[in-house]
């Protein structure tokens, strides 16, 4: 079990749903307006990315590809191929930033987390209060990395990206030494957006059978049937990337949720749960009534005499189910009936006696 910003995240909780602004804002404004949209649609969390593209890139000439959307009707899309530090740049905030950020978030009520480049960006986020930090999938061998955020006592987050789960197991160790037992792990396909071919959600139960932490789900998909999935499978927690507009040409914003989606998001999570439904088969009194319409009871196909033996009645069974029912009739055999009755009475146990 972890707790974040007052909630727990377990699979007797409600999926913990987090969306994910780290790629898709360019300014402290798009930030907020972002976080505000969040809020309104209901998620638990915000998270974004802070990274120092200057440190963290060392060719600035290094391309990265990814798809963007062409055409919102037909959903055509095309690859865009820029160098990956003006990416970065164009989601840079400076500290006061972050700071006035962070407090925004704090009045809506969405804990405010964040994936970190640096050791530097551990401290911010002490200093900010967060509640939890992520280690991006690119970091999950960058084990001094690894143990500074176990030491703040923060939960860790996990993205595992195209790890293996040696190096999980590994990672997860790092945490563990500190004495931080306060571990989510993601199962991350990789891709912008990930192909049907790399999400492999069948890791997940895996995951829970091998882990005694929480099991999240960071889609990189459009749409959230792959994230549904995943919660049937036992994710407890999602993260879900959320943009102010699909067509903006920038890396991760075809596969997100734009304002109107975030709310259906979250309540096609909801109605999942519901439907989901417990572990044992409970029929409430309602079902129990209404079930009695289409099942069966027994009925007389002949006259019976009074005090004829059951068993040598002429019955069989009929819908609706008031009567007795069809597995009690063994051992009712040998009752005897107290009336004449017609053909076509529905039996019921005080027209019976035993002699």
């Amino acid at each position: 079990m972890v707790i974040i910003g007052g909630k727990e995240i377990s699979a007797e909780k409600p999926c913990f749903i987090t969306f994910e602004a780290g790629p898709t804002h360019n300014s402290l404004t798009s930030a907020k307006e972002l976080a505000r949209h969040a809020a309104e649609a209901g998620a638990d969390a915000i998270k974004f990315q802070i990274f120092d593209p200057d440190r963290l890139v060392a060719d600035r000439k290094q391309l990265f590809s990814y798809e963007v959307l062409k055409d919102r009707e037909t959903g055509a899309v095309e690859t865009v191929t820029e160098p990956l530090y003006d990416i970065l740049v164009r989601r840079c905030l400076s500290q006061g930033e972050w700071r006035e950020l962070k407090a925004f978030c704090d009045t809506l009520g969405l804990s405010f987390f964040a994936t970190i480049g640096f050791e530097e960006d551990i401290d911010l986020l002490v200093q900010l209060g967060c509640p939890s930090i992520k280690i991006a999938s690119a970091d999950v061998d960058h084990t001094p990395l690894i143990r500074k955020a176990a030491r703040t006592g923060m939960c860790v987050q996990l993205d595992t990206g195209s790890a293996t789960i040696g190096e999980v197991e590994k990672a997860v160790d790092v945490i563990r030494a500190e004495g931080n037992e306060d571990i989510i792990i993601h199962h991350c396909p990789s891709g912008y957006p990930a192909h049907l071919e790399s999400i492999n959600l069948k890791v997940i139960p895996t995951l829970k059978r091998m882990f005694s932490y929480p099991i999240a789900f960071s889609d990189h998909t459009p749409g959230w049937d792959m994230d549904i999935a995943a919660i049937a499978l036992g994710a407890q927690m999602v993260e879900k990337t959320i943009t102010l507009d699909r067509m903006t040409r920038s890396v991760e914003h075809v596969m997100s949720l734009e304002p109107p989606d975030m709310r259906k998001f979250i309540r096609a999570v909801r109605y999942l749960e519901k439907a989901m439904g417990q572990p044992r088969r409970v029929l409430h009194s309602a079902e129990r009534e209404k079930r009695k319409a289409i099942r069966r009871s027994l009925f007389l196909r002949g006259p019976a005499r009074k005090g004829q033996r059951l068993g040598d009645v002429d019955v069989e069974f009929r819908r609706p189910g008031f009567g007795i029912p069809p597995n009690r009739f063994e051992e009712l055999q040998d009752a005897c009936v107290n009336n004449d009755l017609p053909a076509g009475h529905m039996l019921a146990l005080s027209d019976l006696h035993w002699s």
